[in-house]
């Protein structure tokens, strides 16, 4: 990737992304396959006054502690775990996996046992981007892993990242900005609504979102973004709904998952690959079987299933749910060690109505 390309993205990234201030600590996460952009990110940093700190990812050190580590090793919380929900001020993650299938031989037990173990990190670090004490953003920097999960040659790939984050453009901000402005009139449209219904094949599914409020994605958590969410009531979900998708977690593909709600809880679950782990996911905590995020996809320019959520929840039309952990910012109080997106695609044959009125109807939006 041509080296003007990374020093945009760099600069987006932490001048509109992560907003970086002077004096502020800021940790950087990533593997060496993402070392022109962790270093672009880290020089940039420098020059807004920031404190740089790299936190770099080995390939295969997650297989080994989970085939060969014992249950003190599986949940030990180090002082680098701590550092980035306790004292960053800002976190970048650079999804950069040389291998996205390592983890499908791992023991799910032993993937949930690492994932409870966290849980108290993972509500810090939530409540901690609540207040603002903390910002986040979470961007991929293109692998031949992820252009073969995606069937695409690197080269394509490569373009495809970049035309989705729109770094082709003269004024990325400038991009992300008008998307702003689209995504909120959504948000005030639904501002005192207080119910959504999905209908689709094998989808029959109603959540209330009385008393939530709806958060706008443009940009400075995920890159590229593209999306509006809340959390919905936790014991307001009822109804069945079909995921499209493989449901891909820990690097392990869940196919064909289908959530059977009462009262706000998963009562049942199938799948038609994985069926295990995705129990086990479930039997994590209580509130694994309840819903922690409801979000509506708005980026038309991400057209195609790539096997990366980063991608596939934005994509325009479709709508996203995640068992698991809210985001306290939307009035959800729900907690949980997993926070598990799972996409609905109603493009095809599927409507969303809110309070009644058709507000998604096979994949565009009517309001």
């Amino acid at each position: 990737m041509p080296d003007q390309r990374i020093e945009r993205w760099a600069r987006v990234l932490v001048e509109y992304a992560l907003r970086v201030q002077p004096e502020q600590l800021v940790v950087l996460a990533g593997t060496p396959a993402a070392e022109p952009l962790l270093v672009a990110v880290y020089r940039e940093v420098v020059r807004a006054g920031g404190n740089p700190v790299t936190r770099l990812q080995l390939p295969g050190t997650a297989e080994i502690l989970l085939s060969e580590g014992n249950e003190q090793q599986l949940t030990r919380i180090t002082s680098q775990d701590t550092l980035m929900t306790d004292e960053a001020d800002a976190v970048l993650n650079i999804m950069s996996d040389v291998n996205t299938k390592s983890l499908s031989g791992a023991d799910p037990s032993k993937q949930r046992l690492v994932q409870t173990s966290r849980r108290e990190l993972s509500q810090r670090f939530m409540e901690r981007s609540a207040s603002g004490a903390l910002r986040w953003c979470v961007t991929l920097f293109p692998t031949n892993a992820y252009a073969q999960d995606a069937e695409l040659a690197l080269a394509d790939f490569e373009e495809f990242v970049i035309g989705a984050c729109h770094l082709d453009e003269a004024d990325p901000v400038a991009h992300w900005q008008s998307v702003s402005v689209e995504q909120q009139r959504l948000i005030d449209w639904l501002a005192d609504k207080r119910e959504v219904h999905l209908s689709g094949p094998d989808t029959d599914l109603r959540l209330s979102i009385a008393g939530r409020v709806f958060m706008n994605a443009d940009g400075q958590r995920n890159f590229p973004d593209g999306e509006i969410f809340t959390g919905p009531v936790e014991d307001g979900v009822e109804g069945s709904v079909r995921f499209s998708y493989p449901a891909i977690y820990q690097g392990r593909e869940v196919e064909e998952v289908r959530l059977w709600f009462e009262g706000g809880n998963v009562v049942w679950a199938t799948a038609g690959k994985n069926q295990d782990f995705l129990e086990q996911m479930l039997a994590a905590d209580e509130g694994a079987r309840r819903l922690g995020e409801l979000a509506f996809g708005t980026n038309f320019g991400i057209t195609r299933f790539t096997r990366n959520i980063l991608f596939d929840e934005k994509i325009g039309g479709t709508v996203h749910m995640a068992l698991g952990s809210g985001y306290p910012e939307t009035g959800s109080v729900n907690q949980s060690a997993i926070h598990w997106d799972m996409i609905c695609d109603l493009r095809q044959s599927g409507e969303i109505t809110v309070d009644g009125i058709p507000f998604l109807r096979d994949g565009k939006y009517l309001v």
